[in-house]
Parts: C-alpha cells; sequence; structure tokens
C-alpha cells in the first residue's frame, strides 16, 4: 500500500496528524464500506491499487485558507489517497483545481493523479469525514468521531486564519469543532454561499478565531446544473483569499 501523498515535509505535529488520520478505525461501517470498494472497484480502474484507507488533508503547511470539504468519493480520494483527486475528468476535484489556479493558488488547474506535480500555495485541503461514506452521505456521528483529526490539523497549520466550507455539512462540522472550544454566537451563523462569520473577536487563538466562509460543494449535481460556476467559485475564493492575506492575481 503506497504511503499518504504528501506536497512537502511539514511539522512534526502535521505528520502526527496524517498518520493517526490513516490508521484510524473509529467507524466500522465506513471503514468497512472503503474495503469493500477498493476490493471490487470500478471497471475502469481494475488496475488500480485502491488506497482504502481514511484520507488526511493535503497542501502548503503554511497555508493560511483552509479548505473543508464533505468526504472522499468512493473512487476518488478513496482510490488515489488524497483529497479531491480522480473523481474523475470535470468533477469535483477538476472543479475546485481550476478555481484555485485561476486565483494562482495552486498550480495545476486538474487534480486527476497524486503523481501529477500538483502544488498549493496558501492553502490546505480537509474533509469533514475522512473515510468515503455510502450515498456520500456521513452519519452526523461518523462526522463528530473525524472532530479530533481536523483539530489536530488545524493546530499544525500555524499560519490559518481563514476556513472555507464546501457545503452544509462542512460548515456544521466546522461549528461542531469551534463548539468544543467556546460557545458559538446566537443566533447560530446559517450557512449560505459567500457566507461569512466571525466566531470570535479577532486576535482570538484556536479554530475559534478563524473567519468562516460559506461555499456550495462542486459536486456534479452543482456544477451541471447551473447552481455552482466557475465565476462563483472565483468570488468566493478571491473574497477569502483575500482574508486570509493571500494575494491571488498578478
Amino acid at each position: 500500500m503506497p504511503a499518504p501523498p504528501v506536497q512537502v515535509i511539514g511539522p512534526k505535529a502535521l505528520i502526527q496528524a496524517r498518520r493517526a488520520i490513516v490508521a484510524c478505525e473509529a467507524c466500522p461501517r465506513l471503514r468497512e464500506y472503503c474495503r469493500a470498494v477498493a476490493r471490487i472497484r470500478r471497471a475502469a480502474f481494475r488496475n488500480d491499487v485502491y488506497w482504502g484507507r481514511p484520507v488526511p488533508g493535503y497542501g502548503d503547511p503554511t497555508a493560511r485558507l483552509l479548505i473543508l470539504g464533505l468526504a472522499p468519493a468512493a473512487h476518488g480520494a478513496n482510490r488515489t489517497g488524497r483529497v479531491f483527486t480522480g473523481d474523475g475528468v470535470g468533477a469535483s476535484g477538476d472543479f475546485l483545481m481550476s478555481a484555485l489556479h485561476r486565483a494562482r493558488l495552486a498550480n495545476l488547474p486538474t487534480s486527476q493523479r497524486v503523481d501529477d506535480g500538483l502544488r498549493l500555495r496558501g492553502v490546505f485541503i480537509a474533509a469533514a469525514a475522512r473515510c468515503a461514506p455510502p450515498a456520500n452521505r456521513p452519519l452526523p456521528e461518523e462526522v463528530a468521531a473525524c472532530r479530533h483529526h481536523l483539530a489536530a490539523e488545524v493546530a499544525a497549520l500555524l499560519r490559518l486564519r481563514v476556513v472555507v466550507a464546501l457545503g452544509k455539512v462542512a460548515w456544521d462540522a466546522w461549528l461542531g469543532l469551534v463548539g468544543t472550544y467556546t460557545a458559538l454566537p446566537r443566533p447560530r451563523p446559517a450557512f449560505g454561499h459567500g457566507a461569512v462569520a466571525r466566531l470570535a473577536p479577532p486576535g482570538t487563538g484556536g479554530p475559534a478565531g478563524l473567519v468562516l466562509v460559506g461555499c456550495f460543494h462542486p459536486s456534479r449535481q452543482n456544477t451541471n446544473t447551473g447552481r455552482v460556476t466557475a465565476a462563483m467559485y472565483d468570488n468566493v475564493l478571491g473574497r477569502a483569499a483575500a482574508l486570509a492575506g493571500l494575494g491571488t492575481r498578478g
């Protein structure tokens, strides 16, 4: 089984977080499903060796911007071992990477293979659930079981300023994490594309001090129907990058 793909050698805490994620067996339903998918495989990938284990985050260890997705795709990240990678030409991984490439935050506009040379600048990508779930729907308790993995990665990413939550599940997962550190604002911040929530005063340490930005998930269901467009992603990611202090175009 190949080692989890790493962009560059990160701080010791980030490496330890990756190891803990890959070794996790906390959710029997998800582990059974991921192993079954890796064993049976899809016909198009019958010669591939599937990753089949929990998927750690990926990106720049000095990231200022965290992008939080839903979960690995069964024949995408569960196959390749890298988030938003290999889920099909023009699928969510390509859509997201194309937007990051336009913003000069990724050196490639696609994400199909772990050996493609992809590098992210100032960005780290993770998922609310680290194992591919049946029907792409992790149970709330499964997302909660992954919370400490997200906390460990965030603690290792010392320069983070902004979190972009791709979809309501990721938004709620982030609020759940912050809620373990401090009381959430009332009323509870509502998810929306382009929504911005400041959960604590500026200068607050830990996850509570990061700015939360909402963004529709780049699933085919959203992008193929026009609910999500490239311009919409450019707008939200550009705003998030600015909040994080990242230069984009130019």
